[in-house]
């Protein structure tokens, strides 16, 4: 059977192919072997600008435009090449080797630095530096925007509904009401905070033989400062290089990635939950979309299935990247293989949290807030203002304030008019007691408006 998106047996390949294109050329077995030749192209590049490699002297501009074209013109079949060069050695970064021995080959001027393609380099030199450019350019060019997309509509929507006071809820009961708009600018503020940590986060690189130690480096050339050439290389790369390392860089700064963005997802999930809740109780509705169909047997329904997708995919997300977590930075002595299909798995993480970001972000562009509800529900909930009131009988020294409102408010029903009526009979200073007569759970928000708008 044919491999396409309808045989595929992953869902990330099939029905979801077409949401995670983005991603294909990062962490495809093709954007993995094209970022090892690219390496692989940089570092000889690299060393032939370097005056103290005597035997390998400087490229002329066109030798370098050369090489930079193999990079910017890598395809698929180029990659597949590499596979079918894989078959015979069973290595695949000796393959890349060979791919570009064969195009040097095929160029007079790059005959004599055949012998310096992948010059004092062990496989995980190659390997962990195409890692790191791969997250780093999925971070930087997909999972970012994307998430600077969920924050501005989440602050769009926090400044619409700034003034929509809703009944809150703690332990599921009605509590102290808020308003709408200042609980999305919580999301807003923690998806701020955490998308600067992902930012952040340093990608590691080495590239320095074959337990870190440049041992043939230094055997070629000794008089070379090794570690500074080297450095200098990876920062070239964009990554951060990485001063003490065994064969692998040891992905400390992978589970820091991971971390970061479990961060990230679990907070998406906490909104996702809450909002498919406030869905429930109709604070929001849903647009129609033309022709789309809620159930196969109960035709009014409009379901709130972004944001059950969302956590379904978050979900999925999370549990893989807390593993890559846990088990990345852990290696047997100075290097075993465990970690070489788990890394190849961190796109298929990245790639579930692209739908949930996706899903989220169409979720929220279909809602639209029910105010009729919101004003239903905080008229309904009167006991609601008894914090208020205990609190400015306290101000003003009245005994058992607490008592009294809780004697009152806890697990009963009262109305507007039992509210008054139990305020008219306080002894209060006129203007404290024409306030709270004149409060509402509707107007008992707060600053929250305020926080809502900033």
């Amino acid at each position: 059977m044919e491999l396409s998106a309808l045989t595929a047996i992953s869902p990330i390949d099939g029905r979801y192919a077409d949401k995670v294109t983005a991603l294909r050329p990062i962490f495809s077995e093709y954007g993995l072997i094209r970022y090892r030749t690219l390496v692989e192209v940089e570092w000889l590049k690299w060393l032939a600008a370097d005056e103290r490699i005597a035997e390998l002297a400087p490229f002329p501009a066109a030798t370098c435009a050369t090489l930079d074209a193999v990079i910017s013109g890598f395809s698929p079949a180029h990659a597949a090449r590499i596979k079918e060069i894989e078959r015979t050695t069973n290595h695949d970064v000796k393959a890349v080797e060979y791919f570009l021995r064969d195009v040097c080959e095929q160029h007079a001027d790059l005959g004599r630095a055949i012998p310096f393609l992948h010059f004092a380099c062990t496989s995980e030199d190659i390997n962990n530096l195409s890692y790191g450019l791969s997250m780093r350019d999925a971070r930087d060019d997909v999972l970012l925007p994307m998430l600077d997309e969920v924050l501005a509509r989440l602050d769009t929507l926090a400044i619409d509904f700034a003034h929509d006071a809703m009944l809150a809820r703690t332990h599921g009961q009605p509590a102290t009401p808020t308003t709408m708009g200042k609980e999305i600018r919580n999301w807003h503020y923690r998806l701020t905070r955490q998308r600067s940590q992902l930012a952040a986060v340093e990608i590691l690189g080495k590239i320095n033989g074959a337990v870190g130690n440049y041992n043939a480096h230094m055997a070629a050339y000794p008089e070379v400062d090794w570690p500074a050439l080297a450095f200098d290389f990876i920062k070239h790369l964009g990554l951060t290089p990485n001063p003490r390392t065994a064969q692998i860089e040891p992905h400390d700064c992978v589970a820091e990635y991971c971390a970061a963005v479990a961060r990230v997802n679990t907070i998406l999930l906490d909104l996702t939950r809450d909002i498919w809740g406030y869905v429930s109780l109709r604070y929001f509705r849903q647009k129609r979309v033309a022709n789309e169909v809620g159930s196969s047997t109960m035709p009014h329904k409009v379901n709130p299935i972004d944001f059950e997708n969302a956590e379904g995919n978050l979900g999925i997300a999370n549990a893989l990247l807390e593993h890559f977590s846990a088990k990345l930075p852990i290696s047997r002595w100075q290097r075993d293989l465990s970690d070489s299909t788990v890394l190849r798995n961190v796109g298929v993480a990245l790639a579930h949290t692209v739908l949930a970001l996706q899903s989220c972000l169409k979720g929220l562009n279909k809602l639209e807030i029910d105010r009729q509800t919101l004003a239903d529900d905080l008229d309904d909930a009167w006991e609601v203002v008894g914090e208020a009131i205990q609190t400015v009988m306290r101000k003003n020294g009245i005994a058992d304030s607490y008592e009294q409102l809780k004697a009152l408010t806890r697990g009963q029903r009262i109305d507007a008019a039992g509210v008054r009526a139990f305020v008219e009979q306080l002894k209060l200073p006129a203007a404290d007691k024409q306030r709270l007569l004149e409060l509402t759970p509707a107007s008992y928000i707060g600053n929250a408006a305020e926080q809502a708008k900033s």
